[in-house]
């Protein structure tokens, strides 16, 4: 077992919203997570601001696969430099999710919160340098030029 830090995520580009309304049949849920991104637009702005959703962070403490587990679940803002090649920081909300660790305290639990922005970072700089970023990036651009070509639409749900 070599696992320092378990780091998942969804990314979402600011840069690619195009339109801030919510669609009137939208669930509860659906609706709240446009809320939430349109408040981090509001905060950050849309450019080199990278929304992470649908996102965990697992610390395993001790050598066992079944106990000193941390795990955290997160979402908010990671926000790179003007090229977009490193992390500047990261604004997340973040909660313990589930723990397995009966020594735990709420002094460590706070520390390890704010633990998970720093990992998040480090994480963030890891898919950048994987390319991962640079493939969404091309697949946005792909888009927006089909979306210009045909007049701004490309189809339902694109």
């Amino acid at each position: 077992m070599n696992r320092w830090v378990e780091i998942t995520f969804d990314c979402l580009p600011l840069r690619t919203i195009s339109r801030l309304d919510i669609p009137l049949d939208a669930s509860p849920k659906y609706r709240a997570l446009c809320e939430r991104i349109k408040l981090a637009i509001e905060k950050h702005g849309q450019h080199n601001a990278y929304f992470l959703y649908k996102a965990k962070c697992v610390y395993h403490l001790v050598n066992h696969d079944e106990l000193g587990i941390l795990e955290f679940e997160f979402e908010g803002v990671a926000l790179t430099d003007s090229s977009d090649a490193a992390t500047e920081r990261c604004d997340l909300t973040v909660e313990l999710a589930s723990e397995t660790c009966d020594w735990l305290t709420e002094p460590i639990v706070a520390w390890f919160a704010e633990t998970v922005s720093h990992s998040v970072a480090v994480e963030f700089d890891r898919y950048i340098d994987a390319g991962d970023l640079a493939e969404a990036k091309k697949r946005i651009e792909t888009i927006q030029a089909t979306s210009d070509e045909a007049g701004g639409f490309v189809g339902m749900y694109l």
